[in-house]
């Protein structure tokens, strides 16, 4: 009986979570929150289920970094080369996504804003709550303390991405939020560098739980590699891959592709584990395409993306698959295998894994002049896909190969093609191509109408 009360007032108090936040960050009642506040952080497992809650909202269907067909996943798919269109009759925004003509009242994008800060709104509520508890133990407030900022950096780190500089909101406090202004871009990635490292500090390098669906010290490092690479910081780079891969062994590179992307999988740095009914992640409904119900599926890879495969390339043999044939043939995304099921989930929607951080270090080498380390770290990823060692031997021809297997390996998977493509200047060489009427100023979504609207000291990106 006292199981199920305590299972029970868990369940109460997320559902008072759920019910006191919102989609926009400027519209979280105070008062109410604190009340919730109060009660959770007097229970360890009530904290335990909030921070919890955070990962379950990241997964959420309309989540940013979910993996379905309104997150970054798809729709940069779609602004970029990756993904073509399919079939959008009930997708009516996203040929304005594949034109780049994003109209700054789209659903679609402020559905992405808002997913973002409703998740930085729950992670400063978190912060807020475990910093006045006196009821949780040290190790487990620094637990959760690093999990949750962690996952706050991640979603800035994603935002400045997308819209440039935004609002760095640290606090649930109403006023200063519903007021909030831009902070530079340099500001933005500042902060995501102090909780980043923070996080590490606080950490342990195991997975609470054993589960890769949370953060541990070595994910939080892995985001922090990723982070310097945007920076182009090559040594931090070099050296937050390293500490990674040298140091521990709980990751490795898995010589069964299909073994990839299933639950706590060896390769894994972190995952979203499924949530709710279904047991299926987003990214396999998202893409697997079935003939008899297809209009589910608005896109499907690009000619472009499969063109670029070498022959006998075993990740186009694990990874792709068709659908139909003839002139109604269609390439889908196949790393994830099970489209729908309400069984257990056997696959978790993969955020960040080892392959990429040797695609990090290598480009790191190539600009510190270590390209023979370069070559080494290409040949770990081509070496697993059946190829031949590269034969690029300068630092332009590995550069290209670095950039040439980010593409294939990290293929729909968390907007990498379309942050590439920003990062490295390639974005206008390459999508002037697609689209003749492409500016520089889509690089950047357009901030919200709505926000506008309700905030008058948030400004408009150039171009909208």
């Amino acid at each position: 009986m006292n199981k199920i009360k305590h299972i029970y007032r868990i369940v109460t108090v997320m559902a008072l979570i759920t019910c006191f936040s919102c989609e926009e960050f400027v519209e979280v009642d105070p008062p109410n929150s604190r009340v919730v506040s109060a009660v959770v952080y007097q229970s360890e497992n009530l904290a335990t289920a909030a921070v919890d809650g955070i990962y379950h909202r990241l997964f959420n269907f309309s989540g940013f970094a979910s993996g379905s067909v309104n997150s970054i996943t798809v729709l940069t798919g779609v602004s970029s080369d990756e993904l073509d269109l399919y079939n959008t009759l009930a997708f009516p925004e996203y040929p304005f996504f594949y034109d780049n003509t994003i109209a700054p009242d789209s659903s679609i994008n402020l559905s992405i804003w808002s997913s973002a800060y409703n998740i930085i709104y729950h992670c400063n509520t978190v912060l807020e709550g475990l910093a006045a508890s006196h009821a949780i133990s040290e190790t487990l407030k620094q637990q959760l303390k690093g999990e949750v900022i962690a996952i706050r950096a991640f979603t800035y780190f994603n935002l400045v991405n997308l819209y440039g500089g935004v609002p760095l909101i640290l606090s649930t406090d109403y006023t200063t939020n519903a007021l909030a202004s831009r902070d530079s871009k340099e500001k933005c990635y500042q902060k995501i560098i102090v909780d980043l490292e923070t996080a590490v500090d606080l950490l342990a390098p195991e997975y609470r739980d054993g589960i890769r669906s949370h953060l541990n010290r070595y994910a939080a490092t892995a985001l922090l590699a990723r982070v310097y690479l945007y920076q182009e910081d090559w040594s931090l780079v070099e050296e937050k891959v390293s500490e990674v891969i040298n140091t521990s062994s709980q990751y490795t590179i898995l010589n069964n592709l299909d073994d990839v992307f299933l639950a706590n999988s060896e390769e894994a740095i972190w995952q979203l584990a499924p949530v709710g009914t279904t047991g299926h992640t987003n990214d396999g409904a998202a893409f697997i395409i079935r003939s008899v119900n297809y209009f589910l599926n608005p896109v499907a890879l690009s000619d472009g993306l499969i063109t670029a495969f070498e022959s006998g390339d075993h990740r186009f043999e694990h990874w792709i698959t068709t659908v139909g044939e003839g002139s109604n043939l269609a390439y889908y995304a196949y790393k994830y295998k099970i489209r729908f099921t309400i069984d257990p989930p056997s696959e978790y929607s993969t955020v960040f894994r080892l392959a990429e951080l040797y695609l990090i270090r290598a480009e790191a080498r190539v600009q510190l002049g270590d390209l023979s380390g370069a070559q080494d770290d290409i040949n770990v990823i081509r070496g697993r896909a059946g190829l031949s060692f590269t034969n690029a031997n300068t630092s332009k021809d590995l550069l290209d190969a670095v950039r040439k297997e980010r593409r294939i390996e990290l293929f729909t998977e968390q907007g990498h093609r379309w942050f590439d493509l920003i990062r490295t200047g390639k974005a206008s060489d390459i999508l002037s191509v697609k689209h003749g009427s492409w500016s520089e100023t889509n690089e950047k979504y357009p901030i919200p109408e709505q926000e506008l609207a309700k905030n008058p000291n948030l400004t408009q990106n150039e171009g909208y």
